[in-house]
């Protein structure tokens, strides 16, 4: 979730099952307008909430690329870059809960012609004209928090899906947290719940291990599994599972990981060169060989596993795979247990992180 809450006192009125707001806005930067309107309806299976100029559809000079986001406090830079790579157009939130939390913050960050967001509740609500419409007509797209396992229900197969796709090539689109779990080439779909590193690591076919085929597909995440609050909540053991399991499964015979920690985010422009953003670090896996043991009931065993790590120091290129000034290292799973090539696992530098073990 993104804990967003709008700083806006609105004063309310319904006129032919519109509700339009008209805020008193507190502190917002310079160079963004106090009046800005904002509206608001509901029709089955959605709601959709907008502030700027919702009712005129600009068409800029939009350039594609990626917003990859951990989770936790929101990169601020990353979403001026989407703007940016938006041409100031019109941006859009989706999400399954929630409110229109995003709007006024991504608003007051750059000059977008508008910001919506729609809060799709339903299948019907995926397949409806209007959600199509908005998608199709957005210069950015963002996927917020909650359930990605929520997403993949409502959103897998329908024309919401569909409309996204076609906009790849076009628009900026990104995620945070559940919204970056569903961008992956492979997803950890969490469709039974969350599963911990270390229950993954004892048992990599736990039935909490729910890995499915992309939602979406960009050239620069294929084969890509992603993973969220990574550091945070200790996640490395599970993102090993899972590249593990791909390979074991034999869905793919070169499996990677991408594990993005709070307040982090990785920009990816339209060459697949991406950048990083925020306060946190980044850790991406490959391997191309087989786990040594990945059994139901049997801790896994998967040796030599390359890790590089970034922050916001350095890049990486997602079409070669390799990066600049991160750290390359090796990690091995040892009957559930792992270890790495230069000791700590998330290769910290003494920098303090707070580190959740489950």
């Amino acid at each position: 979730m993104d804990g967003r809450f709008p700083l806006t006192l609105l004063l309310l009125a319904m006129w032919g099952g519109t509700c339009y707001a008209a805020p008193v806005l507190i502190g917002l930067p310079a160079g963004r307008s106090v009046t800005a309107p904002h509206h608001r309806h509901t029709d089955t299976g959605y709601t959709f909430y907008c502030t700027g100029d919702c009712d005129r559809d600009v068409v800029t000079d939009s350039r594609p690329g990626l917003v990859l986001m951990g989770g936790g406090t929101d990169v601020d830079d990353a979403f001026r870059w989407a703007v940016d790579q938006s041409d100031d157009g019109d941006f859009l939130v989706l999400r399954a809960t929630g409110t229109d939390a995003y709007d006024d913050y991504i608003y007051d960050l750059g000059r977008s012609n508008s910001v919506a967001t729609l809060v799709i509740t339903s299948r019907q609500g995926a397949a409806h004209p209007f959600v199509v419409d908005r998608i199709q007509h957005a210069e950015a797209i963002f996927f917020a928090g909650g359930d990605q396992a929520t997403y993949l229900s409502l959103w897998t197969g329908t024309p919401l899906e569909e409309s996204v796709q076609d906009r790849v090539a076009s628009v900026p689109i990104g995620g945070t947290s559940a919204g970056l779990a569903i961008l992956g080439g492979f997803v950890y779909t969490a469709e039974n719940n969350t599963v911990y590193s270390r229950e993954a690591l004892e048992n990599p076919y736990d039935k909490r291990v729910t890995l499915g085929k992309s939602f979406l597909s960009f050239s620069s995440l294929q084969n890509i599994v992603t993973d969220t609050h990574f550091v945070t909540r200790d996640r490395m053991g599970r993102l090993m599972t899972f590249v593990a399991r791909l390979l074991q499964d034999k869905w793919t015979s070169v499996a990677r990981g991408l594990g993005v920690d709070e307040h982090t985010a990785i920009c990816v422009d339209e060459s697949g060169y991406g950048k990083v953003y925020g306060d946190g670090t980044a850790y991406f896996l490959h391997a191309d060989q087989p786990p040594q043991q990945c059994l139901p009931q049997k801790p896994l065993t998967f040796e030599d596993v390359a890790v590089y790590r970034v922050d916001r120091t350095s890049s990486f290129d997602f079409h070669t795979f390799t990066g600049h000034s991160g750290l390359s290292y090796t990690l091995s799973a040892s009957r559930g247990d792992l270890s790495s090539s230069r000791g700590d696992i998330y290769q910290r530098d003494g920098r303090e992180f707070k580190v959740i073990h489950y």
